[in-house]
């Protein structure tokens, strides 16, 4: 690894602010009091963002509209929380309509004690309120084939980090009683595929929940309403949406999604399987892929990083392609297995140069480059790379100010 040096240019608030304040003098009050006087809209039952926001999830074109994927646009998201409409999705069969005065959760198999839990019942349980993300294990799979996204959205736009509200698996499974031949949990959805995937009972007694509220309210339809699974840290693909069924096994049930898809093909021919956990990872929101600088001067270089091994310690910033790397600020709070925010200021020259993000986690894990990935990997064949990469991206920043990737 690379030393850590501070930037090579000198750096304080004033003079950041005070680069910009003869051009904000110079501009004109661009409303006038006749305006401001104005009677705006009525109050509205729910609230609605500015008709001047334009963010949007991406959508990329699938062959069966209920099969597919939307990206969150991480460039266009302030601190660390995704709001719930702009969450990544991720549906095998569409999105169902659930009922929750009709929906039960079904616990049964290797439990002393079977039993449905209606969502009321599940209301009056002791709840937790938890700041995880959600990553989709196939998230900036394409990059290590050398064809990465154009924009952040394009490449990393399969996770996203809400608040998390519901119960925890630990105390319904308490509830049942576990027989002493139990070791693994069948999560199954409502969805018309049945969705299901093999958890350990080891990691859902540990931090698992049964969710159903995110970022204040009842879950988005396409988040799984009325309930859904959160394995935090985990592969997207387990934390199994429109939780209908609990079942308690002494092995893994090697559904389809566990034994054909989300396992990690090796060069010698062998598979990695059950390689749940998401790694840390990182990547610089702004200035990045499709944004434009209008001048040289001072900017922040700014974005996310997270783990699932954990906290986020430290991320590294370069803006020289990796030849030097400053540690960058990270925002509080830094919290187990969420988004942390991190901040560089720089000032830029003008010149033509690479920034990259790294970052490192409280286990020691340090984010891998790409060719380090496919040293370990190989090259795996077709154009949609392969599952759990979570290699450096740079940017490429010319001398027009324009960002593109590398």
């Amino acid at each position: 690894m690379k030393s850590t040096t501070r930037p090579s240019s000198r750096f304080s608030r004033r003079s950041f602010v005070g680069a910009g304040s003869l051009a904000i003098a110079a501009i004109p009050a661009a409303v006038t009091a006749e305006e401001v006087r104005t009677i705006g809209v009525p109050r509205r039952e729910y609230g609605e963002r500015s008709s001047f926001e334009r963010s949007a999830r991406l959508f990329p074109q699938t062959s069966t509209p209920g099969t597919g994927a939307s990206r969150s646009p991480l460039a266009d998201q302030y601190g660390i929380i995704t709001p719930s409409s702009l969450h990544f999705e991720r549906h095998h069969s569409g999105v169902p309509t659930v009922d929750p005065a009709l929906h039960e959760l079904a616990i049964h198999g290797l439990v002393e004690r079977p039993q449905r839990f209606t969502m009321a019942l599940l209301r009056r349980l002791p709840s937790v309120s938890r700041i995880n993300f959600i990553e989709c294990g196939g998230n900036a799979g394409r990059e290590h084939r050398g064809n990465p996204g154009a924009t952040v959205q394009q490449s990393h736009g399969l996770v996203s980090c809400s608040e998390w509200t519901g119960v925890r698996l630990s105390t319904l499974l308490n509830e049942v009683g576990l027989k002493p031949s139990a070791r693994w949990v069948l999560a199954e959805g409502a969805d018309a595929s049945r969705h299901a995937r093999s958890i350990p009972l080891s990691k859902a007694l540990e931090d698992v929940l049964v969710v159903y509220g995110q970022n204040g309210e009842a879950l988005r339809p396409e988040q799984g309403y009325p309930l859904r699974l959160l394995v935090p840290g985990w592969e997207g693909n387990v934390s199994v949406k429109w939780l209908r069924r609990l079942h308690v096994i002494d092995q893994a049930m090697m559904t389809r999604d566990e034994a054909a898809s989300y396992t990690d093909l090796m060069p010698d021919g062998r598979a990695r399987q059950f390689s749940f956990e998401m790694e840390s990872n990182s990547v610089i929101t702004s200035p990045s892929g499709g944004q434009q600088l209008d001048g040289r001067g001072w900017i922040e270089i700014t974005g996310l990083a997270w783990s699932g091994r954990g906290r986020i310690e430290q991320v590294d910033v370069s803006v020289d392609g990796g030849a030097t790397w400053s540690q960058a600020e990270l925002q509080a709070p830094i919290l187990n297995k969420a988004f942390t925010r991190f901040r560089l200021p720089w000032r830029w020259q003008g010149q033509e140069t690479v920034l990259v993000s790294r970052s490192r986690d409280e286990t020691g894990y340090v984010q891998p480059t790409r060719d380090a990935i496919i040293a370990a990997r190989g090259m795996k064949e077709g154009p949609d790379g392969f599952n759990h990469y979570n290699g450096l991206k740079p940017w490429k920043l010319a001398r027009d100010g324009k960002v593109t990737h590398v």
